[in-house]
């Protein structure tokens, strides 16, 4: 294979998404204004350290970006102390758990069937950092934390921290009442954001640190607007030892390019940021409703089914989560199988749910009628009512009519082909 063979597989993937209809609820699509950063000469740079304080010259335009950028995302959250270095989620996570936590504690966690992701888990950073990890007690009906099962367990097993936010989110999280239980045996309290963070930056969501977490995580590029990197903000109290974490901790240099480039996604999110989030939640709400009528097994029926940007369905009816995951790429409809709380971890290759997220069709412009839409398309091809092949062609018409990006300073095409491809 040459460098030719590669650009042609690049061309070949872009192509494929712009046919189809992106719903993996992990991802989002950036700008041009925040692309534009990925291929500057940031991208050749390092900058070690913090602003004013770094162990390389040349940092001068570096330190105006990365301090323009911890102004805006304090701004957004209404933060004492924000940290953009880390490069991705996990990491940003791997920071906290160093920064609050010593090998041999225990930290409270959603189960990855409930929703956690596997990093507050003992197999990815929380094991890492030799933590043990116990798991709240859950009820699958109401879809909620016991609390009063958690304090059980918690005056028992005096975990160190208690990690709020998951992977799998479809309502708002008791923070309150976990941060009263942590304050009863002086433990910390941390909200993984990373799926919730552009619906918090545009006012839809809870506030996790309004409401007493001590420190909020979050990539930026899921419901946010930008590139594939995270965020860290915190009390003031701990704007140290959350840093030290960061830097030397888990980050060295800190892709300086996709930096600049979240710099201009926040901005992006300060001026637009309400409205998306408004609609990426009302067309999440939709989505779910109309799945529901058609006869599918939405989660969450009694709650209303959503308030983010996720939608889960019970697909073992319809042969499990691979199979339906797989049916559905082949009609253009990209999303992901994924456990659901009654599943086992035994369950992982063919759970029982499929996840999908609408935060990327928002962006391309899509509102409640292409949701009502992509509903019948999912029923469709789930039930066997129509085949993978017409399916497919639905898409491509549906998404050719969506092919420009919203939400940012100057509308422009989604799906552009670099010069260099």
């Amino acid at each position: 294979m040459d460098y030719g063979r590669i650009y042609e597989i690049v061309n070949g993937h872009t192509r494929f998404y712009a046919d189809s209809l992106p719903m993996i609820a992990s991802e989002n699509i950036t700008s041009k204004f925040v692309r534009r950063c990925y291929l500057s000469d940031l991208g050749h740079r390092y900058a070690e350290g913090k602003v004013g304080e770094r162990y390389y010259q040349g940092c001068i335009f570096i330190d105006e970006i990365e301090s323009s950028a911890i102004a805006l995302t304090k701004e957004l959250f209404e933060a004492e102390h924000a940290n953009v270095q880390p490069v991705s989620g996990v990491v940003a996570n791997l920071a906290v758990f160093f920064a609050l936590t010593d090998p041999g504690d225990k930290i409270m966690a959603y189960s990855v069937p409930c929703g956690g992701h596997i990093s507050h888990d003992r197999v990815s950073a929380a094991g890492l950092r030799g933590l043990s990890t116990l798991y709240y007690p859950f009820d699958n009906d109401s879809f909620e934390i016991d609390i009063d099962a958690t304090r059980n367990i918690a005056l028992k097993e005096k975990p160190k921290l208690f990690v709020l936010g998951t992977s799998l989110i479809l309502f708002k999280q008791p923070v309150e009442e976990i941060k009263e239980i942590a304050d009863e045996i002086n433990a910390r309290v941390m909200f993984d954001a990373s799926h919730v963070l552009g619906l918090i930056a545009g006012r839809q969501f809870q506030k996790p640190l309004k409401e007493g977490a001590d420190v909020m995580t979050g990539s930026t590029h899921k419901t946010f607007f930008g590139p594939q990197r995270a965020v860290i903000l915190c009390r003031r109290e701990l704007a140290d030892v959350i840093d030290r974490s960061v830097f030397p901790g888990v980050v060295s240099n800190h892709h300086l390019n996709t930096l600049a480039g979240y710099a201009v996604s926040a901005m992006e999110m300060k001026i637009y940021g309400e409205d998306y989030a408004r609609q990426v939640i009302d067309n999440a709400r939709k989505l779910a409703e109309r799945l529901h009528e058609l006869g599918l097994d939405v989660v969450g029926e009694n709650r209303g089914f959503t308030e983010t940007h996720q939608v889960a369905v019970d697909v073992s009816r319809h042969g499990g989560g691979e199979k339906v995951a797989e049916k559905l790429e082949a009609a253009g409809i990209i999303l992901n199988k994924n456990l659901l709380p009654w599943d086992s971890l035994k369950d992982t290759v063919n759970p029982s749910g499929i996840r999908m997220g609408v935060q990327e069709l928002t962006r391309l412009g899509m509102k409640e009628p292409e949701m009502e839409e992509i509903a019948e398309i999912i029923y469709g091809v789930i039930s066997g009512k129509i085949s993978e092949k017409e399916a497919g062609n639905r898409v491509k018409q549906l998404k050719s009519e969506f092919n420009t990006i919203k939400y940012t300073f100057e509308e422009h095409l989604a799906y552009e082909f670099p010069e260099i491809c």
